[in-house]
């Protein structure tokens, strides 16, 4: 019986172990305008408020996508984003990858992330 119970916390030690290591840390965005080099093409998330946001969204077309600025009280950074815009106030997380000069549509966002996931604040 102690070497099922040895196996079982065994595999759950690795299992949490590989689940972690494959969840980015969430990163202020002082430290990404601090040292973006350091960040430039690597996933991170963010969390914050949505305080201003662009997009277009034509039912039945493909067309959709946009940007949305996130602060998180110690900068903002523009997200863009393939899919629907959140509204402002949105409180939400958000992973993907940082980038500078991030150009979209013809408007030059300076330093954001192209999105990859996002969640919203439970209520």
């Amino acid at each position: 019986m102690k070497n099922v119970t040895k196996s079982i916390l065994f595999m759950l030690a690795i299992f949490t172990a590989v689940f972690a290591a494959a969840c980015p840390e969430r990163t202020s965005i002082a430290d990404i305008e601090t040292n973006p080099s350091k960040y430039q093409n690597k996933e991170v998330a963010i969390a914050g408020t949505v305080k201003d946001s662009y997009g277009i969204s034509i039912p039945g077309t493909p067309l959709r996508g946009g940007a949305y600025k996130i602060d998180d009280g110690t900068g903002s950074m523009w997200i863009l984003t393939e899919d629907s815009v959140p509204a402002k106030g949105a409180q939400i997380g958000v992973k993907g990858l940082v980038g500078s000069g991030l150009n979209w549509k013809g408007r030059n966002y300076g330093l954001g992330m192209y999105e990859k996931d996002r969640r919203f604040k439970k209520r």
